[in-house]
């Protein structure tokens, strides 16, 4: 369990080209807010792939909604697998 958090904090830099109007907007705001700078890149990197996944995750369902109709019920899987 030690092992998993310790992996679970490691932290690496991560370096990217990015114009400097955005980057200087980011260092003002974080500045004027008291965030620190690196803590407000990670969560709002975190907070865009959650954003991509759920997109992800709509577009499959919507794409499998047409085949729930062949999908069997979760009664008969079981008795199908004897469980």
């Amino acid at each position: 369990m030690l092992a998993l958090k310790q992996k679970e904090m490691a932290k690496t830099t991560l370096a990217v080209k990015i114009e400097y109007k955005v980057a200087a907007r980011v260092r003002k705001f974080c500045q004027e807010r008291g965030i620190k700078y690196g803590f407000f890149v990670e969560k709002a990197l975190e907070e865009r792939l959650e954003r991509e996944e759920l997109k992800e995750d709509l577009l499959d369902l919507k794409t499998l909604h047409k085949d729930e109709s062949l999908a069997a019920s979760l009664e008969d899987y079981l008795k199908n697998r004897s469980v």
